[in-house]
């Protein structure tokens, strides 16, 4: 039996461990098709955040809902060693102990990290049961193991044979914080207020002043000519001259390039090849050296002379006070500009010249574009739109760099031979290991990411669970990293296994706050889903979390709405009570649905119809419509309505009519808690077991079929629930009381008698206290039904001045819906634009509307013959 209120926080604790326990999770039933989807890898950082239980309570649905279609389904499970962001949270770590990376040294900090690791995998393990998540924890992957490692460098050596890894100097983003490379799209550009500082160059030759501007004066230090544009008639007489830079008062060339827009500020641009990116190019055209004037730390080098040592943007506050004293500034213009800020530290990036390790992007970015032309070989978008996006990234992709300078990550298996520089580079490591150096960098964290979906599965060796679970079926993921994360995964996918790395990738968005704001720190607007889990439980957080929002969008939280999902469990769980209270002693052999009245068939087709509706919005991801018409199908007709009608027929004399009943309530209920155990796995498990049931657990019970329903009269039902409802509004508009019993008489959409059964009537007596008559009174109140119209005697309900009232005030809004369809279905442009199926919708409205009309003016008509 349930207990009397359902309590989520022991059953959940309870539940999930003997799930574990019994290791329904595990795969491995060869004899079923096969199913999977791999756990996008947490970072062993900190908890994990109200993203991620959407991201996971997504992929927990699918493979929950896959189980339960009988294939062997595998949702495995695992996590990420986040290079930087792990490494500055064991160094905050080791600060607060007084110390640092440096006095531990590099086998001593590695073990500190390690240390860290167990610790978060500990925590992200105990949010993850918290969800609810039907993890394979037996094949668990983590990027650092022995295995991932080997894949890793097994990746590397195969690129770097072919090519496609290099070593190179470049302008690369440096994270002065972290104090390493970051890829392109590692930088978060934000719209920040800045200012443009305008000097005078002068020219050595004339002694005539040119205004140049830049937003960092810092890097003038490291400038090596001045630029314009040959056909620029302004500065033709200066090419080949010199100018003085007001920074170090050293002489620069003045050379010209088609590179300058001549329509951008004064048309003279300062080339500075060691801190610009653009700057880098026109420096290696012209052959020009690429003097750093910045340090890793971001202070500045000797090469900026009395400022050596002061950190960038000091050395810019005091260069332009003294270049302002000196007589060689113009003016100072207050600007906005996009500034990139490091994703991990959030410092203002430095372009820096740097050697790094570089991946060779375009060749392996046009097998993925050649293959997404295939419709049996691409990656399948959901939505469809995000394929656009993809393919645009990958249209225009720039070389990687994959180089990091930390300690903590996957260390680059290259070694440079002590004497002679030779790179050694092979899956097993330099045999006179002595006469070698290691590189010292790591890779980019993403580099062992991109190979998550075939190396968890045990790539390079052929292994079984490769063979039989890659491709991977489905990933799910935000939108935010279709760059980051998808994009890298499928060009690894395609050149080391010559696969695809998933069939499907479900976009979702975002998660925000009920303004509509990205949930940050400053704002103070995040949500932990430890908090929310405690309070409404996990169940009514998954819930919300996966039916209110579609595919690619972003969702906003609400409490309220996490409130409601948890009243709706209530729900569910109080008319489980109220079943088992009527089942008692059954079991279910004793189900028999072969002699059934049309309300119990009813109910049956209804069930068929959510579950065909239901499997369809599976497959597609479109889990917020299965939430709609489960909470419908649920709260509505079960509940509302079909509940309400068995406690009539269960007190039947007939015990057909009981047993019927009772068989439909259970089979019903059976089938409704199956529906609803992928979004809602604990309280599922926990009715489950108290009916009577086919599987030691709900987990790997069989996914409900639709029944057959022979002989089935839905419109009597939908009459009959028409009428409940008319007499429910009745009361209220009339202040009947509930006690207070009345005749009613019921006419079809012609006008004629409708007649009923015995069975029919005491049910509606039973249920809202009338008494169905099938004779026509004389002084009547109507209410329009579905298809018909109800008559009540007013004499028994009516006081005619509050009846006036009321009429005229429902003449008065039908007045007004009647006004505003014709007014819909009288303008061309949405006839033209809006769909068949809408226009008839409209025009079903109208004609309703105007029966609706009809008959409150022939109510008032009788009313007004009473006053």
């Amino acid at each position: 039996m349930l207990e009397n209120k359902y309590d989520h926080i022991k059953v959940e604790e309870d539940i999930y461990q003997d799930w574990l326990e019994k290791g329904y999770f595990n795969a491995g039933d060869i004899s079923k098709k096969p199913y999977c989807i791999v756990i996008p890898p947490p970072n062993v950082t900190g908890k994990l955040h109200l993203g991620h239980s959407w991201d996971n309570t997504l992929q927990d649905i699918i493979t929950r809902y896959k189980r339960m279609c009988g294939f062997d389904t595998l949702y495995l499970s695992g996590m990420d060693h986040a290079g930087i962001a792990t490494q500055a949270k064991v160094d905050e770590r080791l600060k607060e102990q007084g110390i640092s990376r440096y006095d531990l040294g590099r086998e001593k900090f590695l073990e500190q990290a390690w240390n860290w690791k167990e610790e978060y995998a500990g925590h992200i393990r105990n949010q993850w049961a918290g969800m609810g998540l039907g993890l394979d924890y037996t094949r668990e992957r983590f990027t650092l193991d022995e295995g991932l490692s080997k894949a890793v460098r097994k990746c590397f050596v195969t690129l770097y044979k072919e090519g496609l890894i290099y070593q190179g100097e470049r302008i690369i983003n440096w994270d002065p914080e972290a104090l390493t490379a970051l890829s392109n799209i590692e930088v978060i550009y934000k719209t920040t207020n800045a200012h443009m500082y305008h000097f005078y160059y002068e020219v050595v030759e004339t002694g005539q002043r040119i205004a140049i501007a830049t937003t960092r004066p810092e890097t003038m230090f490291g400038d090596v000519c001045v630029v314009v544009h040959p056909e620029d008639e302004r500065y033709r007489d200066i090419v080949g001259l010199h100018v003085i830079n007001p920074a170090n008062k050293q002489p620069l060339p003045v050379i010209t390039d088609t590179y300058i827009d001549m329509e951008f500020g004064t048309g003279v641009m300062k080339c500075t090849p060691a801190h610009d990116p653009n700057d880098f190019v026109i420096g290696e055209k012209y052959g020009f050296e690429k003097p750093v004037c910045i340090n890793p730390d971001a202070t500045m080098n000797r090469l900026a002379g009395e400022y050596d040592g002061l950190d960038r943007y000091e050395c810019r506050k005091r260069l332009v006070e003294r270049i302002k004293s000196e007589g060689y500034l113009a003016y100072i213009e207050e600007i906005q500009h996009n500034v990139g800020y490091s994703e991990r530290t959030d410092v203002i990036v430095e372009p820096y010249l740097s050697k790094q390790w570089f991946v060779e992007m375009k060749p392996l970015a046009k097998q993925v574009l050649d293959y997404q032309k295939d419709e049996n070989s691409k990656i399948n978008f959901y939505p469809e739109r995000f394929e656009k996006t993809f393919i645009q990234w990958l249209e225009n992709i720039e070389d990687w760099c994959i180089s990091r300078q930390l300690w903590w990550g996957h260390r680059i298996p290259v070694w440079y031979h002590k004497e002679t520089g030779e790179i050694y580079c092979e899956m097993e490591d330099p045999k006179d290991l002595e006469n070698y150096i290691q590189d010292e960098d790591v890779l980019d964290t993403w580099f062992s990411s991109a190979l998550w979906p075939f190396s968890t599965l045990g790539w390079p060796e052929d292994t079984e669970d490769l063979k039989r679970f890659y491709p991977t079926d489905c990933l799910v993921t935000g939108y935010d990293i279709i760059f980051f994360w998808v994009a890298r995964m499928a060009f690894t996918a395609r050149h080391l296994t010559g696969n695809r790395p998933f069939k499907d990738v479900l976009i979702h968005g975002l998660i925000r706050d009920e303004l509509g704001r990205k949930m940050s720190k400053s704002l103070g607007n995040g949500v932990d889903p430890e908090d929310v889990k405690l309070e409404y439980g996990s169940d009514a957080l998954r819930f919300f979390l996966t039916t209110n929002s579609t595919p690619g969008a972003d969702l906003r939280y609400s409490d309220t709405k996490v409130k409601a999902s948890k009243n709706f469990i209530n729900k569910i769980y109080n008319a489980s009570k109220f079943v088992l209270m009527n089942i008692e002693e059954m079991s279910l052999e004793d189900i028999d649905l072969s002699d059934l009245n049309n309300i119990d068939k009813w109910i049956i087709d209804k069930l068929n119809k959510t579950i065909v509706s239901v499997n369809r919005n599976m497959d597609k991801y479109e889990f917020a419509q299965v939430g709609n018409e489960l909470y419908n199908f649920i709260w509505n007709d079960f509940c509302d309505w079909y509940i309400e009608f068995s406690k009539s027929t269960l007190n039947s004399s007939d015990e057909k009519v009981v047993k019927a009943t009772r068989s439909t309530l259970l089979a019903v209920l059976t089938d409704i808690i199956k529906l609803l155990h992928p979004f809602m796995p604990f309280v599922t498990e926990r009715i489950y077991l108290a009916l009577p049931h086919e599987s030691e657990s709900i987990c790997i019970a069989s996914w409900p079929a639709v029944r057959t329903v022979d002989e089935l009269k839905s419109g009597e039902v939908e009459t009959i629930i028409s009428i409940v409802s008319a007499v429910r509004t009745l009361r209220v508009d009339y202040d009947v009381k509930p006690s207070l019993e009345f005749d009613i008489t019921v006419y079809d959409e012609n006008g004629s008698l409708v007649k009923i059964d015995r069975e029919i009537g005491n049910m509606l007596h039973k249920i809202c206290r009338v008494n169905w008559t099938n004779s026509e009174g004389k002084d009547l109140v109507i209410r329009p039904l579905e298809k018909g119209k109800l008559a009540v005697d007013t004499s028994q309900i009516i006081d005619y001045e509050a009846e006036k009232e009321r009429l005229e005030k429902e003449k008065e809004r039908l007045e007004q819906e009647i006004k505003r369809s014709n007014r819909m279905l009288g303008n061309e442009s949405f006839i033209l634009k809006a769909s068949k199926e809408k226009v008839q919708k409209e025009k079903d409205k109208l004609a309703s509307y105007s029966s609706q009309y009809e008959i409150i003016v022939k109510q008032l008509e009788e009313v007004y013959t009473k006053l």
